[in-house]
C-alpha cells in the first residue's frame, strides 16, 4: 500500500500533538525544540511510525532533523 505525502504529514502531526503540543503549534516551520519534543519522543514517534506503515527508523534518521518538516520529509521517503 502506498501513502500520500499529505497522509504521512497529517499522521506526524497528530502524533506529535499526542505527545503534549497544541494541534495550531504543530506546522511544517515548528522546531522541535519549541514544541518540547525530545528523543524518547521521536523514538515513540518511530514506534507509531513502524506500527502504522510497516517501516522501522533508526534513532540517527532523526539525527540531523530540527523542525516537524524535516522529520515528515524523512518518514515520507522511507514509507513511500
Amino acid at each position: 500500500m502506498s501513502y500520500t505525502y499529505q497522509e504521512v504529514q497529517e499522521f506526524v502531526f497528530e502524533a506529535l500533538v499526542s505527545f503534549g503540543p497544541e494541534p495550531e503549534e504543530v506546522n511544517r516551520e515548528a522546531t522541535l525544540d519549541g514544541l518540547d519534543i525530545d528523543s524518547l519522543d521521536l523514538t515513540e514517534l518511530g514506534q507509531l511510525v513502524e506500527e502504522k506503515y510497516g517501516i522501522r527508523l533508526k534513532p540517527e534518521d532523526f539525527e540531523n532533523v530540527t523542525t516537524v518538516g524535516q522529520a515528515v520529509d524523512i518518514i515520507a521517503t522511507k514509507v513511500s
